[in-house]
């Protein structure tokens, strides 16, 4: 089986700050919900869990996996999709003028500046990790879980469901909620 998850919630989740690559760190809440996750989830069995190197998904994931058997390996093609100079703005909702609102309001027109990272770049990285990764252990008959980000996950979930990108953010999990995917 394969099952994602997204991290924890932090002190920018909250803000409704757009955190992309930023390496923002659970706050209280968030350690309580992957508190929470592992208990709901503890039936489940998991031979391994893929992690993003950021430390709100790795400590989600230590938190999550504590007292099991359950190797935690970082993979840097798993990072949340890169914002460019918007990382760390607020509301981008709220923000129709700027660029970015269509990464989240039309993704099939969205259109990255500099420094940014556009949907093939995060379709090639995390659809490397799918053929690379995930692929041959679930041939094996393994149970994987990868803990990641909002859009590096609907990227994952997209592919595995082979949703159009106009439907990118329907695939968006909720802050320490699993899905299984195959």
């Amino acid at each position: 089986m394969l099952y994602i998850m997204r991290h924890g919630r932090t002190d920018w989740n909250l803000q409704y700050r757009l955190q992309g690559s930023v390496d923002i760190p659970l706050n209280e809440e968030g350690r309580r919900m992957a508190r929470e996750a592992a208990e709901n989830y503890r039936d489940i069995h998991l031979d391994i869990c893929f992690v993003s190197p950021l430390s709100r998904a790795r400590e989600t994931a230590e938190i999550f996996l504590e007292g099991r058997n359950v190797p935690i390996v970082v993979d840097r093609r798993l990072r949340e999709m890169s914002f460019g100079r918007y990382e760390g703005m607020d509301h981008i909702y709220q923000k129709p003028h700027l660029p970015i609102y269509k990464l989240f309001q039309d993704p099939e027109h969205y259109q990255p500046e500099e420094g940014a990272e556009s949907f093939a770049e995060l379709f090639a990285r995390t659809g490397e990790f799918i053929r690379e990764e995930a692929e041959p252990r679930l041939a094996k008959g393994q149970d994987i879980l990868i803990i990641g980000h909002g859009a590096m996950n609907s990227a994952i979930v997209s592919q595995y469901r082979k949703k159009p990108l106009s439907e990118f953010w329907e695939n968006d999990i909720e802050n320490c909620k699993m899905i299984r995917l195959a």
